[in-house]
């Protein structure tokens, strides 16, 4: 089989000694050749709602499903998939696809024009995915068959970071008859796609099993061998602690497991073969509420940003192994990537007890701020558990300390997805500040969470509400710039922009990190989201 020596990992990712990229000839230093069969047990954090969707955590696993159009390679290239080449028209307004031939489905039916179109159909305007969906609006237009094999994305301005953004495994391709024919459900359960695995079970609260597809014939330019997938199945389980999740690894429960804890972190690079990636996109950062509340003036939310050591408290919180992130707009991970906006900011309480002092809050006897008898009192709301580990937590609660001290009086409000996605929090009068992040392959994440929420055209994305006119236009000028260089300037100063103004406040870089199982060889990262790929990956005797 041919084999490629390469990791698709982001370009600040970092691989452990162990290497993962180094292992794919190494069978003897597992002591044993490579070996057909077998099943992988993967074990994850969170359990999505759906196979397929807009959540990351829906990506990581629809990606093992689901092949997309194209894909990332890790030189930061833009690969065939399902497409094998394309074109775009002189005014960047048609991209024409050439897909694959003798593609199936695994229901039977063919992966044709017709297909693709129906899914950018589908998530364009029928709530397919909404992830998919606001990452090519308001630029996308339609789609269009042209024959069996030719698709035309026609979009209603150009958009050169279109490639990069369907690399995403929210952009995966479903079988319209399977999808139309089925109920909801089903559809949720058991998305039909032509991926390397078939959903075989899902026990709910467990495990979802995954089923070599022994047909598959569409592997990405970016796979590591040509042919179905190696193992026959992938037991994908749901292990929310940690402790216990890295522990499984030990007691051979688990051949892969994802979110090492950081203070674990040393051990798995000692025992196991480790992978560190850096999401790119919005890192972990704070929306500072600019609608209502205290953060309306611009000198409280910058004293915000100055009264705590936030360097040193992520540094603390994560072990070192998770890297702080000034920059609240962009990862350092993402092309376009403004390293000195992320300078701002450093730690110096002085200066927040001065800008504070200028914008009218006076210290009261038990040192909490007060203006026009209101103390300075910060709703901070944040996903308990699943956007933010126990780890994540103990780092707000330096944070609160921290801030405590200049006389904000911040109270930490834990939230659960149904209550942070549901619509308890989408006020903003419920919330002052809530840390998130978002990942994208393209530095025009910014759009989507920067864009001005209107009222004929709100923006659930933009949690920090915040409206700049001359914001929109630089992102825009970015978006539309087929000049890469001259792109990521203008991506640059939108995000210089955004701090400036302090409407968002850095924290820490989204990471993913797994430990490998050493006679568990080529498990590799998709280079967009970092999801697993197993679709490649082989045990050794």
């Amino acid at each position: 089989m041919t084999r490629r020596f390469r990791v698709a990992l982001a370009t600040a990712a970092v691989l452990a000694s162990g290497s993962l990229a180094a292992c794919g000839g190494a069978a003897a230093e597992a002591g044993g050749a490579p070996q057909t069969g077998g099943t992988i047990v993967y074990g994850h954090v969170q359990e999505p709602p759906c196979i397929f969707g807009g959540w990351i955590q829906q990506a990581y696993i629809s990606r093992q499903v689901l092949d997309g159009l194209v894909a990332l390679a890790d030189d930061d290239t833009v690969q065939p998939w399902l497409a094998t080449k394309w074109t775009v028209s002189p005014d960047g307004l048609t991209y024409t696809f050439t897909l694959k031939e003798g593609v199936q489905f695994t229901d039977g039916t063919p992966v044709d024009a017709e297909a693709v179109a129906w899914n950018f159909d589908l998530w364009e305007n029928h709530n397919g995915n909404s992830t998919a969906k606001v990452s090519i609006d308001p630029y996308y237009k339609s789609a269009t068959a042209v024959d069996a094999t030719h698709v035309d994305i026609n979009l209603n301005k150009p958009f050169p970071p279109l490639l990069r953004l369907i690399t995403q495994g929210y952009f995966g391709i479903q079988s319209p008859t399977a999808y139309k024919s089925r109920s909801t459900q089903e559809n949720c359960e058991k998305p039909i796609g032509s991926g390397g695995f078939t959903v075989k079970e899902w026990k709910h609260g467990q495990e979802v099993v995954l089923a070599k597809n022994t047909a598959y014939n569409s592997w990405p330019a970016t796979a590591k061998h040509q042919g179905s997938a190696i193992v026959d199945e992938v037991r994908w389980k749901f292990v929310a602690d940690g402790v216990s999740r890295y522990a499984s690894l030990s007691t051979g429960e688990s051949n892969v497991v994802y979110e090492v804890p950081t203070v674990s972190w040393k051990d798995a690079q000692a025992r196991y073969q480790t992978i560190r990636y850096i999401t790119p996109g919005k890192p972990v950062s704070f929306y500072i509420n600019t609608k209502t509340g205290p953060f309306t003036d611009k000198l409280v939310r910058q004293a915000f940003a100055y009264g705590a050591d936030r360097r040193a408290a992520v540094e603390a919180g994560f072990h070192g192994v998770i890297p702080y992130e000034g920059n609240p707009a962009v990862s350092q991970a993402t092309p376009g990537y403004n390293a000195e906006a992320a300078k701002a900011y450093a730690y110096d309480p002085a200066k927040a007890e001065q800008l504070l002092d200028q914008a009218g809050w006076a210290k009261g006897a038990d040192g909490v701020r007060a203006k026009d008898g209101k103390p300075l009192t910060i709703k901070l709301v944040y996903g308990a558990g699943f956007i933010f580990t126990s780890e994540g937590a103990t780092v707000l609660q330096v944070l609160q300390e921290q801030w405590k001290k200049i006389g904000f009086d911040v109270k930490l409000i834990p939230a659960t997805q149904a209550e942070l996605w549901g619509g308890k929090y989408s006020d903003p009068s419920t919330f002052d500040a809530t840390p998130s992040y978002w990942t994208s392959p393209s530095p025009s994440i910014l759009w989507i969470v920067w864009r001005p929420s209107l009222p004929g055209n709100p923006n659930g994305s933009n949690r920090s509400f915040y409206n700049n006119d001359t914001l929109s236009t630089v992102i825009q000028q970015a978006n539309a710039e087929p000049d890469e260089a001259k792109a990521n300037a203008l991506y640059g100063q939108a995000q210089q922009i955004i701090q400036d103004d302090a409407a968002g406040v850095g924290l820490y870089t989204q990471n993913s990190t797994y430990a490998v199982a050493r006679n568990l060889k080529d498990v590799w990262l998709e280079k967009s989201q970092g999801e697993p790929v197993f679709s490649d990956a082989y045990f050794t005797k």
